[in-house]
């Protein structure tokens, strides 16, 4: 095709994605750019291409803070009748620096600030076949990370020695951070990918799955090939970089093959993490494969790996920064004393393989999918090894954190996640669903469905909404829409008449109504008054606290 008509296109299509885009109704809409919704949002240039693979190879330079590095991504078209043109993200300041598809090199073009167009041979692509790929050579200086992992990026740091010491944290931010990919959450790469790291050969180079080689490709510098076979979040795919060490253990798990265990830290720390990874990762993964079935990834193994900032949940490369202390960073963060005796980070961000990892959503919007589930874990976690009672102290402990700031579900299509509520609503709304449910060994059965039913998939959160509904045999709909989409928690009035109990909900959404245990009973409850025989100074006492609603009485 001829430049100018290439251009022609080019800015053609780029406008055509200034669509208007919608926003949650009960949240004041922000302002967003062209590069929000070209990040955010499916389009003609990212629908027709499923990526099967990443291979990517990337070489940073700790001195000038740069990289430099190839992506392979190995495809399959869906539309054969689709224009060949494809959307890359890749954020600045890191720039492409050439593109070749199937051997040939094609013309590429920048598109708003992150995302790239390139263009394929016009008659032969996209065609149906087996698979094409094109491989992207990029360049540049990432963006640094400032507080890492909430504001992230790349990780150039040192250890309390002095050495290198890098990673990349990127969740929200986006792969495109420091690698060219198709930046959506949507399609993870069905076939894993495969992450190759050249270092100073004083330093080891560390990722998600399994180390397949290592070379010396020239004097002073070594190339670690690690490959995970799974499909993958793109944000989970990281190297770490620093002077680790490493040892392995194996658990006997749920599935006959023993799941590797394999702990990477820096050599200094060794002594410390011996003890605290041998502690608490069996104990996580008896309680969580109880609750939640076989753990996702045997094939790629588990993986921690010591980092210099707090955690991530990268896929079977789990980041590790909590300094080898109980709690959170030695705090309890219930407050209730039942989370002083586990290290948050193993158990948090493990319960992430399962919910992120194993589940993961299409849209950033439904995060809360991931953590409120994985916050959650934690509540399991006590339970199984400290009982029923325990866990509900520690989720009402949690439950004070809660801000009702705004929705827990965000803007889609443009990469906007929901209120930070997402960890400690989110748990106390499943906490609350439990209770609803009244009964453990169904509520175990939907956690256990849930992950194998939705088994590496990605999904909506109305898919697990109706699937909780479906498979509790109740609709909760109303209960998800009030606790997800509205920030505003309903209040339990009640009121004693001539011996009864008059009971309503008020400060909920229009059509509210709950099932309520009272003791033996359970009432379903709604915005009109329902009597009730029985004494409010007594029996009230009857109500569950893990309910997650405000009590009071009128006159």
């Amino acid at each position: 095709m001829p430049t100018r008509h290439l251009c022609l296109l080019f800015n053609s299509l780029f406008f055509l994605a200034l669509l208007p885009i919608g926003a949650q109704p009960l949240q004041r809409k922000p302002v967003y750019t062209i590069d929000d919704t070209l990040r955010g949002s499916l389009n003609t240039e990212r629908n027709w291409w499923n990526v099967q693979q990443y291979d990517l190879a990337v070489t940073p330079d700790f001195l000038s803070r740069t990289i430099t590095g190839k992506n392979t991504i190995r495809f399959k078209s869906t539309d054969p009748k689709a224009k060949p043109l494809l959307q890359i993200d890749l954020q600045a300041p890191l720039t492409i620096d050439s593109v070749f598809w199937e051997g040939k090199k094609v013309d590429h073009q920048k598109r708003g600030k992150d995302s790239w167009l390139v263009l394929l041979r016009e008659k032969s692509a996209p065609r149906r076949k087996t698979e094409q790929s094109i491989t992207i050579y990029f360049s540049g200086i990432p963006r640094v990370a400032k507080n890492p992992p909430w504001d992230g990026g790349w990780i150039f740091t040192k250890d309390k020695e002095g050495r290198p010491w890098m990673t990349v944290a990127c969740q929200g931010l986006g792969a495109s951070v420091w690698y060219p990919c198709k930046d959506h959450q949507s399609d993870e790469p069905d076939r894993g990918a495969i992450l190759s790291v050249t270092v100073p050969d004083t330093l080891v180079a560390v990722a998600n799955g399994r180390l397949v080689s290592e070379t010396a490709d020239k004097p002073g510098s070594r190339t670690f090939n690690w490959q995970v076979v799974n499909p993958i979040n793109n944000y989970n795919l990281v190297p770490y970089i620093g002077k680790y060490v490493h040892w392995k253990e194996q658990y006997q798990g749920l599935l006959p093959t023993p799941l590797d265990l394999d702990y990477w830290v820096l050599d200094y720390d060794l002594e410390k993490a011996k003890p605290s990874f041998g502690r608490d990762v069996p104990r996580m993964l008896k309680a969580f494969e109880y609750w939640f079935g076989p753990y996702p990834f045997y094939e790629d193994g588990y993986k921690l790996v010591e980092s210099s900032h707090l955690g991530m949940e990268h896929q079977s490369a789990i980041a590790y920064g909590n300094g080898f202390k109980n709690g959170y960073r030695g705090r309890d963060l219930s407050g209730s004393g039942w989370g002083k005796d586990w290290d948050y980070i193993i158990i948090h961000e493990s319960g992430h393989e399962w919910f992120a990892n194993n589940i993961t959503t299409n849209d950033i919007a439904d995060m809360w999918v991931h953590e409120g589930f994985t916050m959650y874990s934690e509540v399991l976690f006590i339970d199984y090894h400290y009982g029923k009672k325990a866990a509900d102290e520690y989720c009402r402990g949690v439950r004070k954190n809660i801000r009702n700031d705004k929705p827990l579900i965000g803007d889609y299509g443009v990469n906007q996640e929901g209120s930070g509520d997402m960890y400690n609503k989110g748990a106390g709304l499943l906490h609350h669903v439990r209770e609803m449910i009244g009964n453990d060994s169904l509520f175990r059965s939907i956690l256990l469905g849930l992950n194998r039913d939705f088994r590496h998939r990605t999904v909506d959160s109305k898919d697990v909404e109706s699937y909780i509904s479906t498979k509790a045999n109740r609709d909760f709909s109303v209960i998800f829409d009030q606790y997800l989409r509205s920030t505003t928690i309903p209040v339990l009035e009640y009121q004693q008449t001539q011996g009864q109990i008059k009971f309503r909900f008020q400060n909920c959404i229009d059509q509210f109504q709950m099932p309520v245990r009272w003791g033996e009973q359970q009432l379903t409850l709604s915005t009109q008054w329902t009597t009730w025989p029985g004494n409010p100074d007594k029996d009230v006492q009857l109500l569950d606290g893990n309910y997650y609603w405000t009590l009071r009485r009128v006159n």
